[in-house]
């Protein structure tokens, strides 16, 4: 199947960036292997390859130059780009996705339902610059799911949340409403939770789904790559592994707006550089002393605060190695032409 450029997301953002390589064909990536990637023109699908970035440099939904040779000269600027530190213990940050609009954040009405992971989910699309939709799902198992509505809408009264069973066909008509072609949206969440049974019903694909255990509700992986498919209705969805944890890094700014009741009062302490505990004028103990402020609220904000900036000062630090080793390794090799040139 062939696409306009405009069918696949491009826009005038990007067109301008094109004109500096006008020699260049534009793809966008809807999957990334190790050394090859799967991609949409005008043209068509085709597989290209990318001597110039590794892997880890590219995500699904980039819009990439490339090159008559099908080698991947350029990557354009993100519109968003969804990102955390990768899992494990090297300092490395995991590209999710890119140039998504809407990012689906889908827990079910059950044990898998988690307050402080939304907010961590809420913060990634805030500082990706993604709308976010939350869906509640499983909504027919369980005996009020009301109740999990609105413990969601308590963190805040504008966000959009969509509670469905993902069977029926209401579910991906209710999803689909807020992807309008051809824009991309992503899906986001714990495994089990019914991502690929809304892809599937969004795309008219027949992707393999899970079942959970019932004692904890956690899913069994089903996919194990992000790829990118065409809608029914002429967008894009991004469906993605399951994710329970979401190191995030990079995302302060993302986060105080996800808590931008706390950052209001902080900004009203005293002091500013408090810890909210003991000092005086601290607006923060005044409120929860007043019944205005949930004390657990303040534990979840002052826990991802942190959790963000150690993984972001880690990430900082490695990246400084690396300049550092480079730049010795840069001057070893010069050093020792000179010396063979005497």
């Amino acid at each position: 199947m062939t696409y306009q450029l405009t069918d696949l997301g491009w826009s005038s953002f990007f067109q301008t960036q094109r004109e500096a390589a006008p020699e260049l064909t534009p793809y966008r990536i809807t999957e990334i292997h190790r050394s090859r990637m799967t991609a949409l023109g005008e043209t068509g699908e085709a597989t290209l390859t990318s001597p110039r970035l590794a892997a880890g440099e590219l995500a699904v939904g980039d819009w990439v130059m490339v090159d008559p040779e099908m080698r991947i000269q350029q990557v354009l600027e993100r519109k968003s780009l969804l990102q955390r530190r990768a899992a494990g213990t090297d300092a490395q940050t995991q590209l999710i996705a890119s140039n998504v609009d809407t990012l689906f954040i889908v827990t079910s009405c059950n044990e898998d339902f988690n307050i402080a992971r939304i907010e961590r989910f809420l913060a990634l699309a805030h500082e990706a610059g993604c709308y976010p939709v939350l869906v509640l799902t499983k909504a027919d198992l369980c005996d009020d799911a009301r109740a999990f509505e609105a413990e969601a809408q308590a963190l805040d009264p504008m966000l959009t949340i969509l509670t469905v069973n993902a069977r029926e066909a209401s579910a991906a008509e209710a999803v689909a409403a807020w992807c309008k072609p051809p824009q991309t949206a992503a899906f986001i969440g714990s495994s089990g939770v019914g991502k690929t049974t809304l892809t599937n019903a969004l795309t008219g694909g027949d992707a393999a789904t899970g079942g959970i255990r019932e004692d904890d509700a956690k899913g069994r992986h089903v996919t194990t790559a992000r790829s990118m498919h065409p809608m029914r209705n002429g967008g894009w969805i991004i469906d993605m592994p399951g994710m329970r944890a979401l190191r995030l890094l990079d995302t302060r700014e993302g986060i105080d707006s996800v808590f931008d009741d706390l950052a209001e009062l902080e900004a009203r302490c005293r002091f500013s550089d408090c810890a909210h505990d003991t000092e005086p004028g601290c607006a923060v103990r005044a409120a929860i002393e007043d019944g205005e402020l949930d004390p657990e609220r303040l534990q979840r904000w002052r826990k991802l605060r942190a959790g963000e900036a150690k993984n972001t000062e880690t990430i900082a630090e490695s990246r400084a190695r690396e300049r550092k080793f480079s730049k010795m390794v840069k001057g070893v090799v010069k050093g020792s032409g000179k010396r063979k040139g005497r």
